[in-house]
């Protein structure tokens, strides 16, 4: 691992690991809140990472910014404890809580994505790939992002 990937790696689960660790008390809403966006600020930084590399031809850079996803996937749940819909802002619905069982089903199906796609990326097979990359949002991410987040306001076309 070079230098800049341990540091890039080092920024992105060292939050996970102090969310894991301030999980392990009862949260405050607040505090569940500010630890899971910066958790999916961090998945989706991994994600964009992901695409370039995969744009690039750099089928061996998806490696490790898959394994991100893999390694904060399991933290999801535990940084929804009950109560924590807001404030301050958040797009989780009460669905997560009404639907539990799904929500947990849809953390762990990011988990197996992001296997797949670390997997795949592992063989070094660019189109094999692209494919995975091609589902990955609606497989992966869309299942828990389109029953349990308020979609984000439409960007003003320019």
């Amino acid at each position: 691992m070079n230098r800049r990937t341990w540091i890039l790696t080092a920024a992105v689960l060292i939050p996970v690991v102090a969310a894991g660790c301030a999980s392990m008390r009862k949260m405050k809403p607040e505090e569940a809140i500010a630890a899971r966006q910066k958790l999916m600020k961090a998945q989706g930084e991994a994600w964009k990472n992901i695409q370039d590399k995969t744009k690039a031809g750099d089928v061996a850079g998806v490696v490790p910014e898959a394994q991100k996803l893999v390694d904060t996937s399991d933290r999801i749940p535990a940084l929804f404890p009950e109560g924590s819909v807001g404030p301050p802002k958040t797009a989780a619905k009460p669905e997560i809580w009404q639907k539990w069982p799904d929500f947990e089903a849809a953390a762990r199906n990011l988990k197996t994505q992001s296997e797949k796609l670390r997997d795949t990326a592992k063989t070094g097979d660019a189109a094999a790939t692209q494919a995975v990359v091609q589902t990955f949002g609606r497989q992966a991410c869309g299942t828990c992002h389109t029953p349990f987040r308020v979609p984000p306001p439409p960007q003003p076309q320019r």
